[in-house]
């Protein structure tokens, strides 16, 4: 993998990423064939309670919140054993293929870039990539239609992903992701056959501040839907949620270390709400 990374705005842009172009395009078209369908199609694979996959929304913890204008399918990739075939759309027919190659292939590259954020950081590459070889990977297929009000809602509400890095893929042409810099909200423009890099909050947790997780949020279009795919990878269950020791001999550790458990559940009880996880775990 002869991959580069480019720039822009504070988000960091992956081509040459040894993603063949094959694998990319029928994830998106599978994608997009699945939102597609009719609704009560949709509805058989719909999330049901104390489950995170499934068709819906994501963060629905009370019949009061203002919910986001927009669907999405969460499925867990890997470890191959948390997959449970009842989310698993069998329309389109090839959808199943598509995704467990989709995974796959994201979860090297997502290895690939832990080294080299552990070489940054003059940390072992392989006691960091260790925590996420057999960690937990799951994708959210994000799909928004259009919005004749669109500057009232929200396709997905400002926050930071919990974990340890995110790798998204528009899927068509229409923008619609922005990040906060400097107390401003900037819209992204992807690069084409590009993942957008993410850093995640367990991320910024586990270097000791060194990497941060960026507040982003999605925004809807009036005229024409936006779809999108983000791979988040964790690392293994029982991994402790601190910053790394080798971090912490010259310098003090900046935030408060915990299990994955304890991390998850506070994630899971929260709505979405800017860089909260790593506010709740600052010293």
């Amino acid at each position: 993998m002869d991959s580069v990374v480019h720039s822009y705005c504070w988000v960091q842009q992956l081509i040459n990423h040894g993603v063949a172009d094959e694998v990319i395009e029928k994830m998106k078209t599978d994608t997009q064939e699945f939102f597609n369908l009719p609704l009560e199609e949709k509805m058989a694979y719909a999330k049901i309670p104390n489950y995170l996959e499934g068709y819906g929304q994501a963060f629905v913890l009370s019949e009061d919140q203002k919910l986001d204008w927009g669907d999405m399918l969460f499925l867990f990739g890997l470890p191959v054993s948390t997959r449970d075939p009842r989310f698993r759309p069998t329309n389109p027919p090839s959808f199943g293929a598509s995704f467990d190659k989709y995974s796959m292939e994201l979860h090297k590259v997502m290895i690939h870039l832990m080294k080299l954020m552990a070489n940054n950081l003059g940390t072992d590459p392989e006691m960091l990539a260790s925590f996420f070889e057999d960690g937990i990977q799951g994708i959210r297929m994000n799909y928004y239609p259009p919005c004749a009000e669109a500057s009232k809602v929200y396709g997905l509400a400002p926050h930071s992903d919990a974990t340890g890095l995110t790798l998204l893929l528009q899927v068509n042409e229409v923008e619609g992701l922005q990040i906060k810099r400097n107390e401003k909200w900037v819209p992204v423009k992807p690069i084409p056959a590009s993942f957008i890099i993410n850093i995640g909050d367990m991320m910024e947790i586990m270097s000791n501040g060194e990497y941060k997780s960026i507040e982003h949020r999605a925004v809807v279009n009036p005229e024409k839907e936006r779809l999108s795919i983000a791979a988040f990878h964790n690392p293994k269950r029982c991994t402790q949620i601190g910053p790394l020791p080798d971090l912490t001999k010259t310098n003090k550790a900046l935030y408060k270390t915990v299990s994955f458990q304890e991390f998850m559940e506070l994630k899971m009880s929260s709505k979405l709400d800017g860089k909260f996880m790593v506010k709740k775990l600052k010293l």
